[in-house]
């Protein structure tokens, strides 16, 4: 074959390729498009065919022009092959992200005519790693009861029965209960028994970040959208695509992220911080908090159109003091998925009404760190009563005398919450680690709440 029937046939080949491929002139203008690069980027090409390369919206790109002065194009100026990892924008607004090489073409004479680049859809690889850590969450849950509860008394078949109802509709879902009781599994219920369970499972704490930072983390940015951003980033609700979203601790959300949350749930649109490009949101919102929500609005801390709004399908999670004839049925399932205990006799009849007698403010979570305590503390035999944590078995080591303020109207919108952080402070004679343990929360969460409720304390050694 000919140097020129190879020219001839060149665009039919370019075309065979599965990786997008653009031919770039000096000038940054594009001169040659394949037709994967077409399908991959929604453009035809009239959009892209004589403009600049830019059109593409390169956030990689972007970041090395701000670099130089001294040419439009990193590339151009190195006069060296490039790898990157980045992302473009197709015609719709939406992100893809590709592997992109490009490197320059040359005559005999050394002379540049041009940049050649292709890029790799690698977004399936995106996709296939969300679906690895949703399958490590459902392994996780595999032999336990009613996808991941442990429980058959009354309040939690009442629960489940809610949960199988909830999954079959798209309505919003609120899910209500303490610190422990299994919000995150009853959001993840409904979504592996609902109709969207083979599409995406995304999920946020709502109280882990600042305002800006969980504007970006729903909606997603721009690159150069606030200091630091410095490339493109898919929010929750791009990645939840059309499964399910749940965003926890809602009721810590601030106002005006409320306002935009509205705005999302009314209008099925949302917008990525730094631009005005509309994107669909296609996703179900499950939401989950331990605090009262009604009493929040009375407080106008929550705004009452955006409760209305989320508060369609409301599911109640019992504290585990509510039902606890399934003490028996979760303490055996924690002895047997610990390694320490597996083999283990199980409590005494004294362990268990000590057990039974606690009031469990951590809930379920407390009762499995609980256990977890006496795997390390016990030798051979059967779990004694002296092998439970001091604050259920043998009362705490010290008094605290804790002390709280005047509380405002503001902060006062969860008694229980409050209660519970007070006893476990009392119980542990005030050792915030040993309370985040009982509570079944890190020891930040402990620090936060007691600034949360003006709540300070003091230790009197007995």
């Amino acid at each position: 074959m000919t140097e020129q029937e190879i020219n001839l046939y060149l665009r039919e080949v370019i075309n065979t390729m599965n990786d997008g491929l653009l031919i770039i002139r000096p000038d940054g203008t594009v001169l040659l498009v394949n037709d994967a690069l077409l399908r991959m980027t929604g453009f035809s090409k009239e959009d892209i065919i004589d403009k600049p390369c830019s059109v593409l919206g390169c956030d990689a790109c972007r970041r090395v022009r701000e670099q130089t002065d001294k040419h439009w194009c990193g590339l151009f100026e190195k006069r060296r092959e490039s790898l990157k990892n980045c992302h473009i924008i197709r015609k719709d607004g939406s992100y893809l992200h590709v592997i992109k090489n490009a490197s320059l073409l040359r005559d005999d004479s050394g002379q540049i005519l041009g940049a050649v680049e292709t890029l790799t859809d690698i977004s399936e690889l995106d996709r296939k790693e969300l679906k690895i850590r949703e399958l490590s969450q459902k392994i996780r849950h595999r032999d336990e009861g009613f996808c991941g509860f442990v429980g058959d008394s009354s309040p939690m078949r009442k629960v489940y029965s809610l949960l199988k109802r909830a999954a079959g509709s798209d309505a919003p879902v609120i899910i209500y209960g303490e610190s422990g009781t299994g919000k995150e599994l009853a959001a993840r219920a409904i979504h592996e028994l609902g109709p969207r369970n083979d599409r995406p499972f995304v999920q946020l704490n709502c109280a882990a970040l600042n305002d800006s930072l969980l504007e970006s983390e729903l909606f997603g940015h721009v690159r150069g959208a606030f200091t630091g951003a410095i490339r493109h980033r898919k929010g929750r609700f791009e990645e939840a695509a059309d499964g399910d979203i749940f965003l926890d601790e809602i009721g810590d959300v601030p106002l005006p992220i409320q306002v935009k949350l509205l705005r999302v749930l009314e209008t099925r649109t949302f917008e990525r911080v730094g631009e005005s490009i509309p994107l669909s949101m296609d996703a179900r919102l499950i939401t989950a908090t331990n605090q009262d929500l009604r009493a929040l609005v009375e407080e106008k801390q929550f705004r009452e159109d955006f409760f209305f709004r989320i508060n369609v399908i409301p599911v109640h999670l019992p504290p585990l003091r509510e039902r606890k004839e399934d003490l028996p049925l979760l303490v055996e399932h924690f002895i047997s998925t610990n390694k320490h205990l597996a083999n283990s006799e199980g409590p005494t009849p004294e362990t268990m009404r000590m057990l039974t007698d606690y009031n469990w403010p951590g809930n379920v979570r407390e009762l499995k760190s609980a256990l977890e305590y006496a795997a390390v503390v016990k030798d051979n035999g059967p779990i004694q009563p002296v092998h439970l944590p001091p604050h259920i078995g043998n009362g705490p080591a010290g008094e605290c005398v804790c002390t709280e303020n005047f509380i405002p109207a503001a902060v006062s919108n969860d008694p229980d919450e409050k209660r519970a952080l007070i006893k476990a402070l009392e119980q542990t004679g005030g050792n915030k680690s040993r309370a985040a343990e009982i509570l079944g929360i890190s020891r930040g969460t402990v620090h936060n709440r007691m600034r949360k409720y003006d709540i300070r304390y003091s230790i009197r050694e007995t």
